[in-house]
């Protein structure tokens, strides 16, 4: 990954600074009010808040808590593998962190470790951007039989989370479901069918590349409640999955009869998204495809309008064995239209299935409102309804939806709310606040150690080091605790 020469470069900066106690920077000092403003997460929503808030406010001290010991949320946690592109943003977040003004303090769980009280007693704002940390469930039965399991666990023990590290997925089934068909619904198809040569170059983990090398799994079904014109997926995603070498494409030309018409007046990037599909479907490949597909040993396919009712267990009740789904119509068209089951019912067997049918952000606190049906904290333009000086941005702002640029836009819109509330003097800044300075005797005092971003940097190296003698971009350490230890923590 290209960022991890920049890494290195910058630890070499940071030796010429004074250094703060224990790898922290020391404070600035000036006569001039300085706003002190916490963010909580430090995933994209954070630093893309700390980022815009350094940029357009010359005084403004920004601290960064995250509650893992290492940075960069679902750039690191998320974002497949394969796309080591998506990761290059790690660069920027490495710059704003590396600020005189930024302080990344990582091995702190907010709600836990410090209250948000605590926060807004110590800083003249708080944002909340801590993101997604749960997914949403099924709600049927059969839910919790071995062999199903949440795309988000999946995603998170094959990029190294580690609250996933034990996850230990059963892979010796033929066939793999997944319900859902948005984009994360197919990075986890991808994964499990890419070659093992192509997988062995990225930053996948030791253990999980391990298991997928010994899984059984030959075909994996993505399924809707939808049909083919309301897919969440993007077309990079789909080229992926049609060109990925080893597996062809199973598409039934049924569902895609006559739907050129109906994308005539569609916006674009749907058109275009239809058009692959019908191609892929309905047009007989070019020679290159045709070669590929005919000896490739895996495949994946999309099965449109059907709705989970239960997943079906094996004979001593522990494992799942298949699924039962309701047969749906859709009522209303485009993206509006709902499924209505049609009374007729398909089972189908299945060894392995995987819910990816959308992320949930959870409560921090009972001082911090929360919206439990729409997993949100409820705001305006960033803005936590009735308590002043609280903020939120990114999935925790709007709910798990869109791309990083999304998310920029998104953090870019609430550091604004907060650069705003300064101007107008609604942030207090006459009253002299502490910051991480008064929030550091509380931590001592409850046996919790923060992580610095130069600590940071010292996991990293390791990590990269560990990646070069087995040809990859980096190993990641899934333990925490071998991470506190390797900064001697």
């Amino acid at each position: 990954m290209g960022a991890s020469g920049g890494w290195r470069g910058a630890s070499a900066l940071r030796r010429l600074r004074p250094a703060g106690l224990a790898g922290f920077k020391r404070p600035l000092s000036t006569g001039e009010r300085i706003p002190r403003i916490c963010i909580v997460g430090s995933g994209p929503a954070g630093f893309y808040t700390a980022q815009h808030l350094l940029k357009h406010h010359k005084l403004a001290r920004v601290d960064v808590y995250e509650k893992l010991p290492v940075p960069f949320g679902l750039v690191r946690f998320g974002v497949a593998p394969d796309h080591p592109e998506v990761k290059n943003v790690i660069n920027t977040f490495t710059q704003t962190a590396q600020s005189d003004r930024c302080f990344y303090y990582g091995n702190v769980a907010v709600g836990k470790d410090v209250t948000v009280e605590e926060l807004q007693q110590a800083y003249h704002a708080v944002v909340l951007s801590y993101g997604a940390e749960d997914n949403r469930i099924l709600g049927i039965p059969g839910e919790n039989l071995s062999g199903v399991y949440s795309a988000r666990a999946l995603v998170g023990w094959y990029n190294g989370l580690p609250e996933n590290r034990d996850l230990k997925p059963d892979l010796s089934s033929k066939t793999a479901l997944v319900l859902g068909q948005g984009n994360v619904a197919l990075d986890v198809a991808r994964i499990l069918l890419t070659p093992l040569d192509l997988l062995q170059k990225t930053d996948i983990t030791e253990g999980s590349l391990a298991a997928i090398a010994s899984s059984k799994v030959k075909r994996v079904w993505l399924v809707g409640r939808r049909g083919p014109l309301q897919v969440a997926f993007t077309i990079k995603e789909l080229r992926e999955m049609v060109n990925l070498p080893g597996a062809r494409p199973i598409l039934d030309p049924a569902d895609f009869t006559g739907l050129r018409d109906a994308i005539k007046d569609v916006p674009r990037p749907r058109k275009r998204l239809t058009e692959l599909m019908i191609k892929t479907a309905l047009e007989k490949p070019g020679e290159k495809e045709a070669k590929i597909w005919a000896s490739a040993t895996r495949e994946w396919g999309l099965k449109f309008l059907r709705s989970p009712l239960e997943i079906l267990p094996t004979a001593d009740g522990k494992r799942a064995r298949g699924i039962r789904m309701a047969v749906t119509r859709l009522e209303g068209s485009g993206e509006s239209a709902t499924a209505v089951p049609t009374g007729e019912v398909e089972e189908l067997e299945c060894g392995l299935i995987l819910s990816s049918i959308g992320y949930r952000s959870l409560p921090l606190g009972p001082s911090v409102p929360f919206d439990p049906k729409h997993g949100i904290i409820p705001n305006h333009l960033g803005r936590v309804q009735g308590v002043p000086g609280l903020y939120c941005s990114g999935w925790v702002k709007r709910g798990p939806t869109g791309v990083i640029i999304t998310t920029m836009n998104d953090s870019f819109d609430t550091a604004q709310s907060v650069l705003e509330d300064l101007q107008a003097g609604m942030l207090n800044v006459s009253n002299t606040k502490e910051g991480f300075e008064s929030v550091r005797s509380i931590l001592h005092s409850r046996g919790v150690h923060p992580v610095s971003f130069s600590d940071w940097e010292k996991i990293d190296a390791a990590e990269v080091a560990r990646g070069r003698l087995a040809g990859k971009p980096r190993e990641k350490i899934v333990d925490p605790q071998e991470m506190l230890q390797l900064i001697d923590h």
